[in-house]
């Protein structure tokens, strides 16, 4: 059963997320024939390929939506959804640029991998604050095309799945095919 707290935030996920599933498929449909920006080309690959990838996300209640009224400073959620087993599952995605090399792009990858587990880790506890949610009921994840975030996600229970560009880039190409 889901706690009423949960609930309150499930009803006014309902209110601010005016697109339907449909709706945000389309657009992310768009994105794969169009692809203008390379983090929205991840996040359509996570929305098509959910199932696969966090198999218990179940609802999709917000979508680059801030969890807190509309205060958009305190952080937006890629993707929150609602589990199968009726929790909160958080999760940020984060195109990390792989393939480019010298020290400063180590050096930028090394922060965007830092800055993604930052930004999931701190909506977590701004939801358990603000929704009154226990942190038993949240569960983070984060996606990215750096395979290299895979291992970091263990120590701070963030479930870590990642693409790598090459097949991200193939997917697309597919997908456009196939549709």
């Amino acid at each position: 059963m889901i706690a009423n707290d949960l609930n309150r935030f499930v009803s006014y996920c309902k209110t601010i997320q005016p697109q339907t599933r449909e709706d945000i498929k389309k657009f992310f449909e768009g994105v794969i024939v169009f692809p203008y920006d390379k983090e929205l080309l991840l996040q359509a690959y996570l929305f098509l390929n959910l199932k696969t990838l966090f198999p218990s996300c179940s609802e999709l209640l917000l979508f680059e939506k801030s969890p807190i009224a509309d205060y958009t400073d305190l952080g937006k959620c890629d993707f929150v959804y609602l589990t199968s087993q009726g929790n909160i599952f958080i999760i940020e995605t984060k195109f990390i640029d792989t393939e480019a090399t010298g020290a400063t792009e180590r050096k930028r990858r090394n922060k965007h991998r830092n800055k993604v587990f930052e930004q999931v880790i701190t909506l977590k506890s701004r939801f358990s604050e603000y929704w009154s949610i226990r942190n038993e009921q949240l569960e983070c994840g984060v996606f990215t095309t750096d395979p290299d975030v895979d291992w970091r996600g263990n120590g701070v229970n963030v479930v870590t799945k990642s693409i790598s560009i090459e097949h991200l880039e193939a997917w697309r190409k597919s997908y456009q095919k196939s549709n």
